[in-house]
């Protein structure tokens, strides 16, 4: 998936961290989640540098959401669930909310992202790793096409060791806190063994939560 609205310059490669200092406060996982999100964008923009210097096009910009729309397979780890759930319950406001939360109770596993509205990412801050390293070079995508598959090479492949220190981060939500383990666990990829579909969760219990909160205030 293509890390729509990032804004990537030549000649600089500082990517903005996202923060929520009084949520971060509250609530220790999202303080992980988002330096893990910041070490993976900072990777994304590496890779993306490195290409154009190379005098390739990046095929995404703001306003795509091909691969929203077309992909069903998109992987998504435990903590970026809970991230995911947490900012639909709590962030999302208005007119947004209420059409997020008609569209869960509707997801059926065979339709685009369940968080894609009207051609924008509803939970942009809070997309999947999968999501922020999906980027496409060359020609935009056609109809229906997944260009991982029609042109692999086309696609961008990201930093390992960007990828790999992301994992280290978020291994602490699972209670590894001595590196050596983390090192251990990343290396011999048991966090993929943690990993879902993001198509095959069951959205409509996420409507249920936001409707409960919306109801308790």
């Amino acid at each position: 998936m293509c890390a729509k609205r990032q804004k990537k310059k030549s000649s600089s490669l500082k990517v903005k961290k996202f923060s929520l200092p009084g949520d971060e406060q509250q609530h220790p996982w999202l303080r992980i989640l988002l330096d893990a999100y910041h070490v993976m964008d900072k990777g994304v923009s590496k890779s993306v540098e490195t290409e154009r210097k190379k005098g390739r096009i990046l095929a995404c910009e703001k306003g795509c959401s091909h691969c929203c729309r077309t992909h069903q397979d998109i992987p998504v780890y435990p903590l970026e669930l809970v991230g995911i759930s947490w900012y639909a319950a709590e962030k999302l406001t208005g007119p947004q909310r209420e059409a997020l939360k008609k569209q869960l109770a509707a997801f059926r596993e065979a339709d685009p992202c369940p968080f894609l509205l009207e051609g924008v990412c509803s939970i942009h801050p809070m997309r999947p790793m999968a999501c922020r390293q999906f980027n496409v070079f060359g020609a935009p995508c056609k109809a229906g096409e997944d260009p991982y598959h029609t042109r692999r090479e086309d696609v961008m492949d990201p930093v390992k060791k960007y990828v790999d220190q992301a994992f280290f981060i978020m291994l602490q939500y699972h209670g590894v806190e001595q590196d050596s383990e983390r090192v251990k666990l990343v290396e011999s990829g048991e966090m993929h063994k943690l990993v879902r579909e993001l198509h095959g969760c069951n959205w409509r219990l996420l409507a249920e939560r936001m409707e409960n909160a919306d109801q308790r205030k």
